[in-house]
């Protein structure tokens, strides 16, 4: 999504201008190894502007496919992301002072990083499936097991298999 400052300056010069579109982030699925696939995502905003910044709000709404954390099945993930950034055409503008707003460099401004960036914030930590398949779970792995609430018998030692018969002597006598 990128729009030259001329076309900014024209649209932007009295009123907010709107933007819509859909764009493809399809290049997050190698970036974060948590999301498996993205759909093109849906951007629509207004951008306002004052002097030489340039303020867009915009709203990203999309889905993904996170997996589960406990079953590692694909969940889907719906989001819609409200964001807001600022840009300066200033050529006096340094960029240390305030991280807060982003230079232009050139005639060109691309939203592209922005929307990017800001859907790899809202990526959550864990994301857990409602439909569980007890066939899809793993029940077992090499030296672990998953352990049931049901009660097991439980399975003496042979070795201290004699020391049992000392305790039913002892029951008795009670």
């Amino acid at each position: 999504m990128k729009f030259t400052l001329a076309q900014i300056k024209k649209n932007a010069f009295q009123k907010p201008f709107p933007f819509s579109g859909e764009v493809d982030v399809s290049e997050l699925e190698q970036l974060n190894n948590d999301i498996r696939k993205i759909d093109p995502v849906l951007v629509e905003g207004t951008c306002t502007m004052q002097g030489e910044q340039f303020f867009f709000k915009f709203t990203i709404t999309g889905q993904m496919i996170l997996p589960c954390a406990r079953t590692l099945v694909d969940v889907p993930y719906s989001f819609e992301i409200h964001a807001e950034e600022i840009f300066s055409s200033s050529p006096y503008y340094n960029e240390d002072e305030d991280a807060e707003i982003h230079p232009i460099h050139g005639e060109v401004l691309d939203l592209m990083p922005y929307i990017k960036e800001n859907i790899l914030l809202e990526v959550p930590f864990r994301v857990f499936s409602d439909e569980v398949d007890p066939d899809v779970l793993i029940q077992k792995g090499k030296d672990w097991e998953v352990l049931s609430e049901k009660p097991t018998e439980v399975k003496i030692d042979p070795r201290f298999k004699k020391l049992e018969s000392l305790f039913k002597d002892t029951e008795k006598e009670k």
